[in-house]
């Protein structure tokens, strides 16, 4: 299957617009979104890490921190970014290149040091299990990697009218020659920005989660493969998975993520 290169875009985002002040304000919504959930000497896993903010957030709090990305790119990435946080300290992250949808990656996942083959305290997803081509499975591989009372924190695309125009539009993308695709993030960012101004009212570069609008653009229009769900679907796709959900966090734009937070039953 044909994949947008998340990997990629991480690496210019890291490069071109990466700062302390970007890492700051991830930090401060990483803590706001995991709650009353302590991390310092708990286990995390951070599935699809990207440019690694979260985990370095989980690593910063004490977290005994793993990541796994399908991308190498992003392990590279995320050296580069350890800089922006002096509260990471130097100890090592274990990170692995990998599928969730691989029982070989998921496996060798429950089986490290941190694990001890009974799971994760926490297991983290943010914006990414939408985008493996088999969401289900993925949420399903996911899950099973959180330990009896533990959290599954993640946050997937909101369903929305425009859900299945943006779908041919993403599948188009990454269909193309490299022109077109700077063609097309051309015509759509304006388009983009003028819908999140008419829809939040903020000015559309004021961004969360320490991310760049232009790199946010590139990931939205090229972000294939793409599924997405409402709050009551991700309830019944988790519950069959032992998970109830204690708290979410609806999209701020109609196609964004809302974020999740389940408990693992005991």
């Amino acid at each position: 299957m044909k994949q947008f290169d998340f990997g990629q875009n991480w690496a210019e985002f890291s490069r071109n617009a990466a700062t302390r002040e970007r890492a700051a304000q991830a930090y401060a919504q990483f803590l706001s979104l995991m709650g009353d959930v302590e991390l310092k000497g708990k286990s995390f896993l951070d599935i699809g890490f990207g440019q690694g903010f979260s985990l370095l957030s989980a690593h910063a709090l004490g977290a005994r921190a793993v990541g796994c990305d399908i991308n190498p790119k992003c392990h590279e990435v995320i050296e580069r970014n350890r800089i922006l946080f002096p509260d990471a300290g130097t100890g090592p992250i274990a990170l692995r290149v990998g599928s969730i949808l691989d029982d070989k990656v998921v496996e060798a996942l429950r089986e490290t040091r941190e694990s001890a083959g009974s799971g994760y305290d926490v297991v983290h997803s943010w914006g990414v299990l939408h985008h493996t081509g088999d969401m289900k499975r993925a949420l399903a591989n996911a899950g099973s990697l959180v330990r009896p009372g533990g959290r599954f924190v993640l946050a997937i695309y909101n369903r929305h009218w425009s859900s299945a125009p943006w779908l041919a539009i993403k599948f188009l993308y990454v269909h193309s020659p490299g022109w077109l695709q700077r063609l097309m993030i051309g015509a759509l960012y304006p388009v983009i920005w003028l819908a999140k101004l008419a829809v939040t009212g903020k000015h559309p570069k004021s961004m969360d989660r320490g991310m760049d609008f232009y790199y946010d653009v590139v990931d939205w229009v090229g972000g294939y493969p793409y599924e997405y769900a409402t709050v009551a679907e991700m309830e019944q796709i988790c519950a069959p998975l032992g998970l109830s959900l204690l708290r979410s966090i609806p999209a701020k734009v109609p196609t964004g993520c809302n974020e999740l937070v389940f408990r693992k039953h005991n």
